[in-house]
């Protein structure tokens, strides 16, 4: 069975963008882009960087972790925003909205269901795993289908934002095991867990 990781960017007070939700890792974000961030994206997670990083770094590989990806409506208005109509063209790529419509591109499947029900479904098909790109929202309506989580955590506090799971997140506790961690010189750390069965 295929699985759900929620890998995702975040502050060390827990939050993945800022009150007003856009791109933290933009010109005028939170988070530090540093070679050494890069380096490690391209080596570990290449399939996760956007379709403008992956030309700009001559980034090829197709990856090994991930072959979907999954993304709310705001995260996805990011992009758009920014003239990006599907960031990762590489991946099969899924964005949940009641109110989207039809997309503005073709390759990009627009999900108005439930999505609970989308990830029970493809967690059954064959293929790599999937990977849940934010935003807090989507996050909260998936919190009990996340089976890892992988965060980037930045060497920087906010103190308000939008925060990893939303604030309508389902309530229960839910215990993860760290199974891998990558610190890197810059200060920002990769923290992998797996949910405890």
């Amino acid at each position: 069975m295929r699985t759900l990781t929620y890998y995702v960017a975040t502050t060390l007070d827990g939050f993945i963008a800022g009150r007003d939700g856009g791109d933290p890792s933009g010109p005028d974000g939170f988070f530090t882009v540093t070679p050494d961030y890069l380096e490690h994206m391209i080596a570990a997670y290449p399939e996760t960087l956007p379709v403008h990083a992956r030309q700009a770094l001559g980034v090829t590989a197709p990856g090994t972790r991930f072959d979907t990806v999954l993304e709310g409506r705001r995260s996805y208005q990011v992009g758009l925003d920014a003239g990006v109509t599907n960031a990762y063209p590489h991946l099969r790529h899924l964005v949940f909205s009641r109110t989207l419509g039809r997309g503005a591109d073709p390759s990009v499947e627009i999900v108005d269901g439930d999505p609970v029900a989308t990830v029970r479904r493809l967690k059954e098909e064959d293929g790599k795993g999937i990977w849940l790109v934010g935003g807090a929202e989507l996050a909260g309506a998936l919190y009990p289908e996340i089976d890892e989580l992988i965060l980037k955590v930045n060497p920087v506090t906010i103190g308000a934002g939008i925060p990893l799971f939303g604030t309508k997140a389902q309530a229960g506790v839910r215990r993860f095991t760290l199974t891998d961690s990558t610190v890197l010189a810059q200060g920002t750390a990769f923290l992998t867990y797996t949910r405890n069965a």
